[in-house]
Parts: structure tokens; C-alpha cells; sequence
């Protein structure tokens, strides 16, 4: 990530005295800086993409003056912070200026301190604006892809949730059945996010006996209370500028969920056995089973903490509700058990995979690693009868299940738009919804998040 002091500042000034002066001035405060005696170059060097941390124009200048610079930098994809300095400014000017989009004004004469400071206010800015496009771009390019597989509806909105909520530090509650792929989502808004370099904490509250949450949480001074043989930081402070994720949050006792909450407002803790207070800064993923709302009605969770971890939601589909994905996910599973296990990859016969497409999945993506690695080994699936398998190879299964597929993709690339799949698969509307009442589809599953009103008319 580029830092303030990497990232130049563009001095733009008809008066070459006044840009040697700053020039020197920001070259001693440690700061690069490119100079341009006029609006026109600045603007061709900014098309040009060249780096640029913050613009500073004088707003008197032959041909293009500074508040006409400043339109044409804010109508760029990405523009940089431009500061404006002019010793003709006047309340009407400066207000109009921050309007249009200034990031400061500054009226001359003004110390060098003063314009030093706002560069660099200006340049944290734009570090953090160029680390945030850069996380974007990569999610947008497929690394979040190749993490959580899927062409499901529900997956790919995921994808673009995530990729959104990735680069900002807010609270994110994931909610979904076990084995869904909650860690891994939570891992996902960490590796993508600014924080990326700082630990990643875990801590499955359900896992723990109420009388130890605490000490995990905020940690402990040596004595604290018997069998404390040594100071313990806790999970809060070992994940301060990174990500604590809370795996079944819903089992937190209500007297951790007051310190929790206190510790989220404050951004400090206290050690059990400690007076000293300790500052935290970090992004935390809660994951819950449950309805924390419900739970929160009934008194058994805090309303005020759910509404401190849940900034955002996120809801994971379960496997059922995206067998679309199913031969996918099966086939990657099995090569990452084979690798495992240094075997070879055994092919999944298409009665095989249809009949994984069938299973319920109660344990989700959990229980389907572990079918994949039992095939892997040579191993019988659970839940999955030999005779079951050779049923549906048949003729008959065999084409339900294509006719099903074919459905289904075209759903998923319409968004459940059913007007465009009849005229795609040349269906009458009566037989279409004929066939999703046979294969269980319902036009719901598929609609497009991004694009509501594009799904068309209802349909079952």
C-alpha cells in the first residue's frame, strides 16, 4: 500500500516563485512533490494515470483557473483530493468551492505549516481511497471467486456483498445453518480487507465453559483467580487491528455480552484482575445459528449488542438451496481430500452426482467435504444407498435431472426472469411452470438482487 510520503503532491501555480517556495518547503517536510505551471499538463498528466496523492492549485491562472480544474478533476473515475489556494478567495468562493467538491481551502498568505497540513489530512485520504479500489478490483477479478465456489443466485449476490463490505472496518453478522461456510466468509471480509496483515482471532463461544468466556474475551492478570499462573491476553487485545470472529455468538452468556458491548463502544478493555485499561481497534464477524432478534425479544440476548454487531448482515444459502453448485463443490472437495491423501482423483459417475444432487444436506458444506473425502478414500457416503445411486442412473432419472439443470441454468442467468427463460428454452408459460412445480424451483430462489424489477412476471 502506497503511504503518504510515496504518493506526490501536484503543485499547480502560474507564479514560479510561488512554486518554488512550496516546492522546497514540502521537499523538506519529507514530501514529493511534481509541479505544473499551468491547469492543462495537470490534467493530461491525471488522464495519463500518472500517481498523484493530492492537487494544489492556485485558483487565479491564465486560460483553465483553479475552480475550473477542479470540475473537470472530479469528473474522473478516480480523482484526487484538490486543495485550492488563492489570495482573492471570498466566503461565497470557498463555498462554492467545498461544494463542488474541494477538499480544502486555503487563503493566502497562509504559514507553510498550515498547507503541510492539510497535504498530508489530504494524502491519508487518498491512501486509503487507492487501498480501498485496489481490494475491489481484486475481488471483482475472481480471488473471492476462487474461495467461495458457486453460479447460484444466492452465491454471486454474496460475492458482491462481500466485496463491497470487504475494505470497510464495520461489524458484520453472518447468519446461516452449521457448516455453511461461515469462517469462511469471515476469513474472506478479512484477507480483502485494510486489516489483511493483522491477526485473525477465532473463538467459538459455544465451545467454552461460561465461567472461562470472559477470560478468553478481555484476558487475565497472573492471580486473577485460582489456576491463573500467568498473565493471558485476551482475544479482543490479540486481534486489536484485525478481525475477531465470534463463531456461535448466540451462546454468549448475558454477563459477557455487558462487557462485549462496553468493549465495542469504548474500543478499550480491562484484563480480569487488572485496573490498567487497554485500547482495541478491530472489525468484528459474529456468526450465528440462531435468530439473535428472536433471542433478543426473549431476553436472552442484548438488543443493544445485537444492533453493535449486526452494522451488516449477511445470510449464507444453505447447500439444498443451491444444488446447482453441488457437482462443483463435490469435484473440488475431492481433489483437495486427494491431495490430502495423496490418492488419485476417482470420477464421480453423473449418477453419482445426481444423486448428490437429491441429499438434503443438513450439515451443508461440512458434511459434503467429508462425502467427498470417504469417496476419495473408497468409502461408502452416508445417507447414500448403493441401489438409491443406480435408481437414478436410469433413463428416465437421467433426463429428469438434465431437464432439472437446464432449468436451473436458465434461471440463474436470467435472474428469474420468466419470460426470457420461456423464449430462451421455446416453453409455453403453462408448461414452464409445469416443470418448476416437478423439479421443486421456484422463481424466487433465482431473482437478481442487483436488478429487481428485471425478474418479470410471477411465476410458482
Amino acid at each position: 500500500m502506497p503511504t503518504e510520503d510515496t504518493l506526490p503532491v501536484w503543485l499547480v501555480d502560474d507564479d514560479p516563485d510561488v512554486r518554488e517556495s512550496l516546492s522546497q518547503w514540502l521537499d523538506v517536510s519529507d514530501l514529493a512533490v511534481r509541479t505544473f505551471d499551468a491547469a492543462a499538463p495537470a490534467l493530461e498528466a491525471l488522464r495519463d494515470d500518472a500517481p498523484c496523492g493530492v492537487l494544489v492549485s492556485d485558483v487565479k491562472m491564465p486560460g483553465m483557473d483553479g475552480l475550473a480544474l477542479l470540475d473537470t478533476v472530479q469528473a474522473l473515475e478516480a480523482p484526487p483530493p484538490v486543495v485550492l489556494m488563492t489570495g482573492h478567495g471570498d466566503v461565497p468562493m470557498a463555498v462554492a468551492a467545498m461544494q463542488a467538491g474541494c477538499w480544502d481551502f486555503v487563503e493566502k498568505p497562509f504559514a507553510p505549516e498550515r498547507l503541510e497540513e492539510c497535504v498530508r489530512r489530504a494524502l491519508q485520504q487518498r491512501r486509503l481511497a487507492l487501498e480501498n479500489d485496489r481490494l475491489r478490483r481484486a475481488l471483482r477479478e475472481g480471488d473471492l471467486a476462487g474461495r467461495l465456489l458457486g453460479q447460484a443466485p444466492a452465491m454471486v449476490a454474496l460475492r458482491q456483498q462481500l466485496a463491497t463490505l470487504a475494505p470497510v472496518r464495520a461489524n458484520v453478522l453472518v447468519q446461516g445453518e452449521t457448516g455453511s461456510g461461515k469462517e469462511v466468509v469471515a476469513r474472506c471480509l478479512h484477507d480483502f480487507g485494510p486489516g489483511a496483515e493483522a491477526p485473525f482471532v477465532a473463538l467459538n463461544c459455544g465451545a467454552l465453559a461460561p465461567e472461562l468466556i470472559e477470560s478468553e474475551l478481555f484476558g487475565h492478570e497472573k492471580g486473577a483467580f485460582t489456576g491463573a499462573n500467568a498473565r493471558r491476553i485476551g482475544r479482543l487485545e490479540h486481534a486489536s487491528g484485525g478481525t475477531l470472529f465470534l463463531d456461535e455468538v448466540e451462546s454468549l452468556p448475558l454477563s459477557a455480552q455487558v462487557k462485549l458491548l462496553r468493549a465495542l463502544q469504548e474500543g478499550e478493555i480491562t484484563p480480569l484482575g487488572s485496573n490498567a485499561v487497554r485500547p482495541v481497534e478491530l472489525r468484528v464477524v459474529a456468526a450465528a445459528k440462531a435468530d439473535l432478534q428472536a433471542m433478543a425479544r426473549e431476553g436472552r440476548f442484548r438488543e443493544d449488542l445485537y444492533y453493535r454487531l449486526a452494522i451488516t448482515e449477511l445470510q449464507l444459502p444453505p447447500l439444498r438451496e443451491r444444488r446447482e453448485d453441488i457437482a462443483v463443490l463435490f469435484s473440488h472437495f475431492c481433489r483437495q481430500a486427494a491431495a490430502v491423501h495423496e490418492r488419485d482423483v476417482p470420477e464421480a459417475s453423473p449418477a453419482l452426482l445426481q444423486a448428490l444432487e437429491q441429499q438434503d444436506w443438513p450439515g451443508n458444506l461440512r458434511q459434503m467435504r467429508n462425502a467427498a473425502t470417504r469417496f476419495v478414500l473408497g468409502l461408502e457416503i452416508p445417507g447414500l444407498e448403493d441401489g438409491e445411486v443406480a435408481e437414478l442412473g436410469s433413463l428416465n432419472a437421467q433426463v429428469a435431472a438434465f431437464e432439472c439443470s437446464l432449468l436451473r441454468a436458465a434461471l440463474g442467468r436470467h435472474g428469474g426472469n420468466i419470460q426470457a427463460v420461456m423464449e430462451e428454452l421455446e416453453l409455453p408459460r403453462r408448461t414452464l411452470n409445469q416443470k418448476m412445480l416437478k423439479h421443486g424451483l421456484r422463481r424466487e430462489a433465482f431473482l437478481d438482487l442487483a436488478d429487481p424489477e428485471s425478474a418479470g412476471p410471477s411465476a410458482p
